[in-house]
This record gives C-alpha cells, structure tokens and sequence, in this order.
C-alpha cells in the first residue's frame, strides 16, 4: 500500500452523521474501550489536572473524554452524532462522572464562547474531517490563552498492522479489490506525515508545537473480534463489505481469525501495533 501525502482532501469520504448514529453501539462496545491506555498517555504528555476544563472534539462514545473525566477534569465531550453523545452520557451516568456532560455539535463551528477551556483534545476524531485546518482554528479559538491542544491521528497506513490484516482478508475472499485510494488519500491519513501534522497545529495558531510518535495497540482473541472492532470503528469498512456476499463475509471473518491465531501468544490474544501520532501544542 502507498499513499501520498498531501494538503488538499475532499468531501468524497466523510461520512455522514446517520452513518456514525449507525454504528454508535458497537464503537461503544468494542472501539471505545480499546482506545483507554492510549487516551491515558496523551492525557499525561498534555498534563491535564484535576478541576481542569477539558473539551473533547469529535469525540465519538468517549474514548478520550471519558478517561479525562475519571481523571477528575470538567468535561464536555461533542460530537456530531446524536447516539454517539447518548452513548457517552449514559457511560457517564453508569459511572457517577458528575462534572461530564455531551452536546451535539458540528467541530467545523464550535457553538462555543472563546477563550473556554484549558485543554481541547480530539482522539481519532479531528483526524477524519473534511476541513481539518478549520476544525483545528475552532479548537484553539475556545481554548484558553496558555492553554493547550491535543490531536491524536493514524500515522502511515503501512505502520498499521490491522489495516494490512484486514485489506489481506479482504483480498483473500474478493482479489479484484485495489485497496487504499492514493490521491487524495483516504481523510484517516490527512496528517499521516508529522511534518503536515506539525504545520496544521502551527497554522491553527498553537506554539511549541510537537509531535509524538507512539503506537496503539489494540487485542483480540478471534477473528469476530477483529471484524467488529474494524466494522464499527468506522462506516467506511461497513460501506465495503455491504459489496460482499453473505459467503464472502463469512469467509472474510474466517481468513481474519486465522491470522489472528497465528499472531496470538500462548494466551491467545493477539496484540496488533498502529502508529498513532500525537501532536501538542500551545495557544
């Protein structure tokens, strides 16, 4: 797989609001909480206190606000997707998050005053919108003077195990199927290249602006697992398996779970290595 990396995307692949409130169950079942000790150790490189205020874009079920608020922040997670919010709230219920709220809003136009907040954060979430250099100027406009700014983004898809995985199990059951767009590149890899991604934050008006490599690492025991946590991380992979037959999807779910296995340790999981950049800086 090859991508180039460039500036311009398009809207071609942005999924729409309908197709994320499709999925919010299961990426609150198995996506959100695969996504916790990455969430914890961005939290640390930002430095988020307790009593800090603490907003969370694109956040999706909460992967990366819900770990804030049992940190002790004032969170308010927003997110486009209405089942994605009660999806969050009701976590936050479950657990007594008393100062965590959700609201839906579009991250391209924060309905936010300026100067809000003391952290601003986005977990695979920034990552896939359309116009990310706006939803960027959103983020540093409601944050504080002084205070900070977090995006975590997929580095190149050739540093992500489960995207070779599952193109190969793809190919496996359906070999015409050419894989990866190049130009533009898929929106998951919009700022891929550290350098890009350094640029963006600079632009957006963030100073002392880094970017640390790291790496997710997401486990499974089978291939089942592996299906759900692809199909219902994204609408994308669900919008091309739709194309398969029933017997083709069965056959993909089989081909999964034998590279799963052959991966696993002796306690049968299989843990999988994403590149995963995490870029701070400071408004």
């Amino acid at each position: 797989m090859t991508t180039s990396q460039g500036e311009a995307t398009t809207e071609e692949h942005a999924a729409p609001a309908e197709a994320w409130d499709a999925i919010a169950e299961g990426y609150d079942r198995y996506v959100a909480p695969q996504e916790v000790d990455l969430a914890n150790e961005a939290l640390r490189l930002v430095r988020l206190e307790p009593g800090e205020r603490f907003l969370d874009v694109a956040a999706g079920t909460g992967g990366l606000s819900l770990p804030a608020a049992r940190l002790g922040a004032q969170v308010l997670a927003t997110d486009l997707s209405p089942a994605m919010i009660e999806r969050f709230e009701a976590r936050v219920r479950d657990e007594a998050l008393s100062k965590a709220e959700g609201r839906v809003m579009d991250c391209h136009a924060l309905d936010l005053p300026d100067d809000s907040f003391d952290v601003t954060g986005s977990q695979f979430g920034v990552m896939l919108v359309p116009d990310q250099p706006r939803a960027l100027r959103e983020m540093v406009r409601v944050t504080k003077p002084g205070g900070r700014v977090l995006v975590i983004a997929y580095g190149p898809p050739a540093e992500l195990e489960f995207l070779h995985f599952f193109i190969s199990a793809f190919k496996a059951v359906s070999p015409d199927f050419p894989g990866l767009p190049d130009d533009p590149p898929p929106l998951e890899f919009q700022v891929s290249d550290p350098d890009v991604f350094r640029r963006r934050l600079t632009d957006a008006g963030l100073e002392d602006v880094r970017i640390e490599r790291t790496a997710e690492r997401p486990v499974f025991t089978s291939g089942q697992e592996m299906w759900d946590w692809v199909l219902y991380g994204n609408p994308i992979p669900g919008m091309l398996v739709a194309d398969l037959s029933e017997a083709q999807q069965t056959r993909l779910r089989q081909v999964l779970d034998g590279m799963v296995r052959e991966r696993a340790g002796v306690d049968g999981r299989a843990v999988l290595t994403n590149e995963v950049n995490i870029g701070v800086g400071t408004k």
